[in-house]
């Protein structure tokens, strides 16, 4: 139990320290971070973001984050920079350099480079009056006051500063640009974000079955149509409308209410006036109308009338729940 206490002492610490670091960057940015933005929104080139160590794992998220919210981005570790990897840098190109320090050896290599190819440097470091400080154009100034590590080594509270000022830049630049949700969907097609922003109905009721019996069909036709569609309903149709539904619980309801069956037909076992959606519509829009109603599939339609399912479990296998 000691123990136990000891470790929630320690990581409280730690979030404590370094949620005092980012709380003190609010009056922290200033005129140069403004500059800094709006120089890299006007210019014509791309952002490279460089660093050493833990810093140079902290540009690269930075450069993820610019990538998919509309700002080019490319990551140049510092280091192999010096050895070939500085080609990477154009003449319309924005350098972020990140360093806690802004002393390190690297640094000192690498920044007049950059200088002499006359390309605009940011820096992102914990020491104003530090090499990369003075060098810089714009310095955004990650301070702290201490590491959260007790000896004061290991980087903690200078990357998350870091990182905090990297997405700052991100946003801000998402601004300026008006970047919306579907410039975000284009950066993201693959993943749920992007899913819920782009997928509609029709793109997924087209790859299901097309469950679908007239009004007059036996309840034989219709227990083999809604097993050889696989979905767990059909769709009962007239002159191309859906107008019900016949799921595999109103099937076993009718069987567990001892009524003849022998002359029943679709008509006589469906649930009328059964709920559609545009197969244009958002496919979240579809997750929102069967949550609200309860069910687990919607009728597709389109300007021709009946064009398809959308099942629950479609919803959930792309992402959408």
């Amino acid at each position: 139990m000691e123990q136990e206490n000891k470790i929630l002492e320690v990581a409280r610490r730690t979030i404590r320290i370094e949620a005092q670091a980012i709380t003190d960057l609010i009056d922290g940015i200033d005129s140069a971070f403004a500059k800094a933005v709006l120089h890299i929104h006007h210019s014509q080139g791309r952002v490279i973001i460089t660093g050493i160590g833990k810093s140079a794992i902290i540009a690269q998220k930075i450069v993820a984050t610019m990538n998919s919210t509309g700002t080019p981005a490319i990551f140049m570790h510092a280091a192999d920079a010096i050895h070939g990897d500085l080609g990477i840098v154009q003449t319309n190109d924005v350098v972020i350099c990140i360093s806690k320090s802004g002393n390190t050896p690297e640094i000192k290599v690498l920044v007049p480079l950059i200088k002499n190819f006359n390309n605009k440097l940011i820096a992102i470091t914990s020491d104003r009056g530090s090499f990369l400080g003075q060098e810089a154009d714009f310095v955004l100034h990650a301070a702290i006051r201490e590491e959260a590590c007790p000896n004061g080594l290991a980087p903690t509270t200078s990357t998350t500063v870091q990182l905090v000022i990297g997405d700052a830049l991100a946003v801000s630049l998402l601004e300026l640009k008006g970047f919306t949700d579907k410039d975000f969907a284009k950066y993201h097609p693959g993943g749920a974000l992007g899913k819920k922003l782009y997928l509609r109905v029709q793109d997924i009721s087209e790859k299901n079955n097309k469950p679908e019996v007239p009004a007059t069909a036996s309840l034989r036709d219709v227990i083999i149509n809604i097993s050889e569609n696989m979905l767990g309903m059909t769709v009962v149709t007239e002159n191309h409308q859906a107008i019900g539904i016949i799921t595999d619980g109103d099937l076993r309801r009718m069987l567990s209410s001892g009524k003849n069956i022998d002359d029943l037909v679709a008509s006589d076992i469906m649930s009328t006036h059964p709920k559609t959606i545009i197969g244009y519509s958002m496919a979240v829009q579809a997750r929102e109308l069967m949550e609200e109603n309860n069910i687990s599939q919607l009728i597709a339609v389109d300007d021709h009338g009946y064009a398809g399912v959308v099942h629950i479990h479609d919803l959930i296998r792309e992402g959408i729940i």
